[in-house]
């Protein structure tokens, strides 16, 4: 639940089974599955210890991406390579942001999109990303503020 990109193998099997056991949900999970998957589905799943198929998980929304059990290392791989080459810095301003969105009305949500696009505008990353556009090139990106 922690992972901002979820890849799974078509036979991963997900379960929140600490109800099963006397006990009740610990690292964040009462906090972040509601926000992942709604609240009455993180009921569901918390209440009833209900297994879902890597499928099941996918059309709800638990994880991002489901890959051949084969391919899963090599998808894995794959994926934090791009992000590693992408512009790290921007990848992590929108993370914030996006986590912020829960804590803030829109208002001040937006003055901290504008902030943030702004600074990232103005950095290395952000200025080759225009250039890069506006050349018609693809972006090489260093990972700059």
């Amino acid at each position: 639940m922690l992972g901002d990109i979820v890849i799974a193998g078509e036979a991963a099997q997900f379960t929140l089974a600490y109800t099963a056991i006397g006990l009740t949900p610990d690292g964040g999970a009462s906090w972040l599955l509601p926000r992942l998957v709604g609240m009455r589905k993180a009921q569901h799943l918390i209440l009833t210890n209900a297994r879902l198929s890597a499928q099941q998980a996918l059309e709800i929304g638990l994880i991002t991406q489901l890959v051949p059990d084969a391919d899963l290392e090599a998808m894995a791989v794959a994926q934090a390579g791009q992000l590693a080459e992408g512009p790290t810095r921007a990848f992590a301003r929108s993370r914030a942001l996006l986590m912020g969105a829960y804590a803030e009305g829109l208002e001040t949500h937006l003055e901290r999109e504008a902030k943030s696009i702004a600074s990232c505008a103005a950095g290395e990353d952000g200025r080759e990303g225009i250039g890069a556009f506006l050349g018609k090139r693809a972006p090489s990106f260093k990972g700059q503020s």
